[in-house]
């Protein structure tokens, strides 16, 4: 995948503008995912094209490392994209992780679109970020 031009990195900035003003993305607070989310099982090994993906649709606001600090996030209102990375995201159950990229909230897209199959490539590539190699949540 090619990386965005700096003209079509404006775009999706502004584009992410505007929608978190339509939808009122300032607004929202913290974000959990249903209780049954967590104890959805993931069955599926390895990254796949996760890094392709991610490339193609979550680099603008989730940066090149999955930090949270893509050029389109910089122009979002709160609440800004996650940091894959963080604790906060990594303690979260494969489940919790798969609905979240399944439904999407605010500025954050729905990705029903994409397959079940690559959606948790998805989760398994966002715990490949994890700076701790620590084990991963089990449900509970």
């Amino acid at each position: 995948m090619h990386a965005l031009s700096p003209w079509a990195r404006r775009a999706v900035a502004w584009g992410a503008i505007g929608l978190g003003l339509a939808t009122g993305a300032w607004a929202q607070g913290q974000w959990w995912a249903p209780l049954e989310a967590k104890a959805l099982a993931n069955a599926v090994s390895g990254v796949g094209n996760a890094r392709n993906l991610v490339d193609a649709n979550c680099m603008p606001c989730h940066g090149d490392s999955g930090r949270g600090d893509g050029p389109a996030a910089l122009a979002l209102p709160p609440p800004k994209p996650a940091d894959w990375t963080s604790d906060r995201v990594q303690q979260q159950t494969d489940g919790e992780i798969f609905w979240k990229i399944t439904h999407g909230r605010g500025v954050m897209p729905a990705w029903k679109h994409l397959s079940e199959r690559e959606r948790w490539e998805l989760v398994n590539y966002i715990r490949s970020l994890n700076p701790r190699g620590a084990s991963l949540p089990q449900p509970r």
